[in-house]
């Protein structure tokens, strides 16, 4: 497992790269779950297309809680130049909602009127530390998975076979022209 450690690395790269920039995109980030679980899964797959031991369900974690890590990091770069667009989006929601409700609560009249739905760096920050716990979770429940389904299975041990030293064989050449 210690010489397995660094052929780690490009496989996380792959799937959390993947699931970060699928989580970042504001239109498709509603199956983010999803997409960090795929994205533990893709990096077990390539993390078992490259070993050339069979890998064991803790190889799969470990490499999914890496592809997570690096999908949030992912995930956060990406967020960075989007948040505007997504600010928009919220309060446009909510002005949208504002007009087709008869009596909107008074909490959510203090939000757009404090301007809460505009996104900070301080809060960016706290959402990436979020992320990166829950997407290392979730990324080592895709390893896991992605273990179970892509592993190479190892050849069974052969049974029933004994190893007699050669000194001990008796050749015996059966005779054929009796009659």
């Amino acid at each position: 497992m210690s010489n397995q450690r660094p052929a780690m690395l490009v496989p996380a790269l792959i799937g959390g790269a993947l699931a970060g920039i699928l989580t970042g995109i504001p239109i498709i980030d509603c199956l983010c779950c999803l997409w960090i679980v795929g994205g533990g899964a893709i990096a077990a797959y390539f993390l078992s297309k490259d070993s050339p031991i069979a890998l064991k369900a803790g190889d799969g974690a470990i490499v999914g809680v890496f592809a997570g890590m690096v999908a949030a990091a992912v995930e956060f770069i990406i967020s960075i130049p989007l948040a505007p667009l997504e600010e928009a989006f919220t309060r446009r929601i909510m002005e949208w909602s504002m007009t087709y409700t008869e009596e909107m609560p008074e909490f959510f009249r203090s939000l757009m009127e404090s301007g809460a739905t505009e996104t900070s760096l301080p809060w960016m920050l706290v959402g990436l530390v979020i992320n990166v716990i829950i997407f290392s979770l979730l990324g080592a429940l895709g390893g896991i998975i992605g273990i179970s389904l892509f592993q190479k299975k190892a050849a069974p041990p052969s049974q029933g076979v004994i190893d007699v030293p050669k000194d001990q064989v008796q050749t015996e050449t059966p005779d054929h022209n009796q009659s």
